[in-house]
């Protein structure tokens, strides 16, 4: 527990780990209308052209941000923090392709079984994927009389993303350690920001811009923002105050400004400090459930083969599909947790890590907080769907 001028608030980690897993159900409810029905991008209805998803993604983002900068601070080894990266991100993505690729692929392809493993796009989508900028979405004869046929997993889209965050946090790490100043984050935040907004992505549309290696520019661009955004406030927790009436002020503002230009940066900067104040005020009585919400990076990549097995045995109606899709999704993450995340996680004792640097405390509390007590998980994805596949048709 933290003491935040005379209140008594969750250990922020708690805080992070509790708003990923809502998060993460959120977008299993958001993904939910456009695996049944491919012309709703959202659950909500379209003129009012948000999704709940897609705030979530930016609160992601900005969590990631908040939390990949922080380790870096504690240990800016570039290679101690590249290995961290992989043992977070890369264990469960290869468990979800594996059982994907080897299981549920010859259950319930159309193909006969030995020309779907002799098919290159078999083994296309397995190394693609798992290399994730050359990132795949069809498995031959899988789920192809789904109504939403044009991926297996699309969730995964977004972690390339992710991983270019991590690449920022370690590049712009370097160059501080070099004698630039961490002033230098607020020129590349602008920067973003001109780009997201010459770039215009938006959950509906993934920006001007083309792709990299079939990862989007424009929606790549907007989701780093609230990354950056994430890295600023906690490099400068000293000096920044995380008071919720100013979330909520921050909150109303985007609402004015929704359907406006304006609206994404307002979205960004809400989102962003909203997602991290929120973990720091988040209530103490619930840091004893804190073992059943890790988990939502395992959640949120097998939510959507989930899904789509479900579609396939004739789930039809939307609220079935959420009322049977978010518990399975949960459960899966929970092993994803407890029998991959965690015991990889261990393997982090043989990386020789020096004892942790002090630096400002979390909150406005009597001593500085101890090193995070649980990994900092990947942000995950949001309701936005692939780019190939988006809207419902190729393009």
């Amino acid at each position: 527990m933290w003491a935040v001028r005379g209140k008594i608030s969750a250990d922020p980690n708690i805080g992070f780990a509790w708003l990923r897993m809502i998060g993460s159900i959120i977008v299993v409810v958001d993904h939910s209308s456009p695996l049944l029905d491919p012309t709703w991008l959202t659950i909500f209805p379209a003129s009012w052209h948000t999704s709940p998803g897609y705030v979530a993604l930016m609160g992601f983002f900005a969590m990631s941000g908040y939390q990949i900068q922080d380790s870096w601070l504690r240990d800016p080894s570039w290679w101690r923090f590249s290995a961290r990266r992989l043992l977070r991100i890369m264990p469960p993505l290869v468990v979800v392709l594996a059982v994907t690729v080897f299981v549920i692929g010859p259950l319930v392809t159309t193909w006969p079984v030995d020309a779907y493993f002799a098919h290159e796009q078999t083994w296309r989508y397995l190394i693609g994927t798992m290399v994730l900028f050359l990132m795949q979405h069809h498995l031959p004869g899988v789920f192809d009389d789904n109504p939403y046929p044009w991926s297996v997993n699309g969730s995964l889209w977004t972690l390339p993303m992710e991983l270019l965050g991590y690449g920022i946090v370690l590049v712009v790490g370097v160059i501080i350690a070099l004698g630039v100043s961490r002033l230098v984050l607020f020129p590349l935040l602008a920067g973003m920001f001109v780009a997201d907004g010459m770039l215009r992505a938006t959950f509906e549309y993934h920006g001007a811009g083309g792709s990299l290696l079939l990862i989007p520019i424009g929606s790549t661009v907007s989701f780093l923002v609230p990354f950056v955004i994430g890295m600023i406030l906690r490099t400068y927790r000293d000096r920044i105050p995380f008071k919720p009436l100013l979330a909520w002020l921050l909150l109303g503002l985007w609402l004015v400004l929704h359907q406006t230009p304006a609206a994404r940066f307002a979205l960004a900067i809400m989102a962003s400090y909203g997602a991290i104040t929120l973990a720091m005020h988040w209530p103490w009585r619930l840091e004893r459930w804190a073992p059943y919400v890790h988990g939502s990076y395992g959640t949120y990549i097998w939510a959507f083969p989930i899904q789509q097995l479900l579609i396939m045995a004739g789930v039809r109606k939307l609220w079935l599909l959420v009322l049977i899709a978010v518990p399975a999704a949960y459960l899966a993450g929970q092993l994803s947790w407890r029998l991959v995340e965690e015991p990889t996680q261990r393997l982090r004792k043989h990386l020789a890590t020096p004892a942790a640097r002090p630096g400002p405390p979390l909150l406005s509390a009597p001593a500085a907080p101890p090193a995070a007590r649980t990994a900092s998980a990947p942000g995950v994805g949001s309701a936005a769907l692939p780019p190939a596949w988006q809207a419902g048709k190729p393009r």
